[in-house]
C-alpha cells in the first residue's frame, strides 16, 4: 500500500494526515518533511499499545529531551484529574509552547492529550498518532478534544487542530475483533453521510474490511478520512454542516452515559446501536424510503455486533436515557436534537423533538 497524505486546511491551522504502512519506523522523516522539530517532547502512550509498537516509537523518535507518560484510557479517566497529571509533567519539566506533546493511542488518549495541549499555556504543539481503527478514521481528525464530567460525555473541551496526524495501518493487526467493529461504526457512518458509492464498497467488502485485509481496509480508512476532511474544512467548529458527523450519536452518547461508561458497551458499539435507532426513527418519520431502509437494516444486521439494546436496557431505563439525551451539547432548546437520514449524502441536522416522542420510540425499541 502506498502512503497517502491528506492536507487539512482550516481557519486556525494547516496540517497533514499520513495514512499507510511502516510509518512509525519513518516518523523522523515525516517530521522533517513537515518541517516540525522540537527540543522537548512528552509522549503520552496508551497502556493498551502493544509493547513492540511502544518500543518502535521510542526508538525512532529523536529529540533532545523525551519524557513519557503511560495513560490508562477509559471513559472514567477522560477527566480533569488526567489533565492535571499531564500538566504537572509539562510544568515540572518546563515545557514551553514551542515544545510538543504526542498522543500515541486510541481515541480517548487523543481527546485527553489534545485538550491538555490546547489549554497548556494557551496552546502547545500537538501530534496525534492514533493506534485504533476508531481513532484513525474519526477522533484524530478535525480537532475535537474533550473530557467527560458527571453531567455527560465530552461536555468540557475545545476545538484544537493537531500539527500532524500519523495513522500506521500495521498496528491495526494487533487489535481485537471488538476494537475493529468499534472503528467500523464510524467508517459506516461516514459512508452514509458521503455517498452511495462508498456505502456499496462497504456492503460488498464487509468481511474483508473487518478482517483488516488490504487493499480494502486501506481504502475504507482513506474514504472516511476524506469525508471528514471535506466537512472539517467547511465547518471547523461545528456551527453548521459538521453536525452531520453526529449521525446516531445522540442515542449513542446517552447509552454510554447511562451505563456509566462501563465495559459493557464501547463507543463504536454504542454508535452502531445509535445508527440503528436513527435509521429506524428516520423511516418512521418518513424521511427515508423503504428501499434504502431495508438495505441499511440488512447491512447493520450483518455486522458481527454482540450487543443488543434489549439486553443492555429495560423500559425502566428510558427516563434516564432521555435525561442524558436532553443534556447533549447539540441541543439549543428544551427539545432534543436528532441527526437523521433522508438518503445517502443527505443528512437532516435540524430535527428537534419533544421528549415524549422519543420516549415512546425507545419504549417500542426496548419491547422488540
Amino acid at each position: 500500500m502506498k502512503v497517502n497524505k491528506l492536507r487539512i486546511t482550516t481557519k486556525s491551522k494547516k496540517y497533514s494526515i499520513f495514512i499507510g504502512r511502516n510509518l512509525i519506523n519513518n516518523i523522523n522523516n515525516i517530521l522533517r518533511s513537515e518541517k516540525l522539530s522540537f527540543k522537548k517532547i512528552l509522549l503520552v502512550i496508551d497502556k493498551n499499545v502493544p509493547s513492540k509498537f511502544k518500543k518502535k516509537l521510542l526508538k525512532n523518535i529523536k529529540t533532545q529531551s523525551k519524557k513519557t507518560f503511560i495513560f490508562n484510557p477509559s471513559e472514567k479517566n477522560k477527566s480533569q484529574k488526567s489533565i492535571d497529571e499531564i500538566h504537572n509533567i509539562l510544568f515540572k519539566n518546563r515545557f514551553n509552547r514551542d515544545d510538543c506533546i504526542i498522543a500515541y493511542g486510541g481515541g480517548i488518549t487523543g481527546d485527553v492529550v489534545g485538550y491538555s495541549a490546547s489549554i497548556y499555556k494557551r496552546g502547545m504543539k500537538f501530534i496525534n498518532i492514533p493506534t485504533t481503527l476508531l481513532a484513525q478514521v474519526d477522533s484524530s481528525i478535525g480537532g475535537k478534544t474533550g473530557i467527560n464530567n458527571n453531567y455527560g460525555k465530552n461536555l468540557i473541551g475545545s476545538f484544537y487542530q493537531p500539527d500532524l496526524v500519523v495513522s500506521d495501518i500495521d498496528i491495526l493487526k494487533s487489535l481485537s475483533s471488538r476494537e475493529i467493529i468499534c472503528g467500523y461504526a464510524e467508517i459506516l457512518k461516514s459512508s452514509l453521510i458521503d455517498n452511495y458509492k462508498n456505502f456499496k464498497f462497504l456492503n460488498d467488502n464487509l468481511e474483508s474490511i473487518i478482517n483488516i485485509k488490504q487493499p480494502y481496509i486501506g481504502k475504507a480508512i482513506l474514504n472516511s478520512c476524506n469525508l471528514k476532511k471535506k466537512i472539517v474544512q467547511k465547518d471547523e467548529v461545528e456551527k453548521d454542516i459538521r453536525k452531520v458527523l453526529n449521525l446516531g450519536h445522540t442515542f449513542a452518547h446517552a447509552y454510554e452515559s447511562c451505563l456509566g461508561y462501563s465495559k459493557k458497551l464501547n463507543h463504536g458499539e454504542a454508535v452502531i446501536l445509535g445508527i440503528k435507532n436513527a435509521i429506524e426513527f428516520s423511516y418512521k418519520q418518513k424521511f427515508l424510503n423503504k428501499r434504502i431502509y431495508d438495505l441499511l437494516k440488512n447491512h447493520l444486521e450483518n455486522i458481527p455486533l454482540n450487543k443488543k439494546l434489549t439486553t443492555l436496557f429495560k423500559t425502566k431505563d428510558v427516563n434516564k436515557i432521555i435525561t442524558y439525551m436532553k443534556a447533549d451539547k447539540k441541543n439549543n432548546s428544551k427539545k432534543i436534537n436528532l441527526i437523521l437520514m433522508k438518503d445517502f449524502g443527505k443528512i437532516k441536522t435540524d430535527s428537534q423533538y419533544n421528549e415524549a416522542i422519543i420516549k415512546k420510540f425507545l419504549n417500542l425499541e426496548l419491547k422488540k
